[in-house]
């Protein structure tokens, strides 16, 4: 059955990325509940937070995995090949283009999907800093992404570093 379901999300890559990048973003959600309720214990209500769990769903599984897929369909067929002139523009490219409207839908969006009054006050307030960080962060995982993994395992590999960068966004965006 495994084999099955393997070869069924081999042949559908947008699905195959949705359900992978979405379980990395959303366990990131998952480690970092699981690390304040049991670890900091900082949280003394037992229960888990299934309005967030909701909200980081409909970003890793329907928004961020529907873009990049597209995204890097894009850059790779106009950037092809690893030398390190390619492997640079495409992470800068994507650092300095992608990057900014994702962070602030991110921030915005998670605003709008808890009910804030003032939807662009996170962003306003935590935006320059984690655009920082993701750029000492992003920039050689992405590196590495663009050299050393195939076009089919751009996700995916995203998906494993996202599941780094948002234990970080997600503790941040509690700050």
């Amino acid at each position: 059955m495994l084999s099955r379901i393997r070869r069924y999300l081999k042949s559908k890559p947008l699905l195959k990325n949705m359900v992978a990048y979405g379980s990395l973003f959303v366990g990131a959600e998952w480690t970092q509940q699981t690390t304040r309720k049991r670890i900091w214990k900082d949280d003394k209500d037992p229960t888990y937070d299934m309005g967030a769990f909701a909200r980081y769903t409909f970003f890793g599984v329907l928004w961020y995995p529907v873009i990049y897929h597209r995204w890097y369909s894009w850059l790779d067929s106009r950037f092809m090949g690893t030398s390190l002139a390619v492997v640079t523009k495409k992470s800068l490219i994507d650092q300095f283009v992608m990057e900014p409207p994702l962070l602030a839908s991110f921030y915005i969006g998670m605003s709008i999907l808890e009910g804030k009054e003032d939807i662009f006050a996170e962003c306003k307030k935590k935006y320059i800093p984690t655009f920082l960080s993701g750029c000492i962060f992003w920039l050689p995982a992405m590196a590495l992404n663009f050299w050393l993994m195939p076009n089919s395992m751009r996700v995916i590999f995203l998906g494993i570093c996202t599941f780094v960068w948002c234990n970080f966004i997600c503790w941040y965006k509690r700050q």
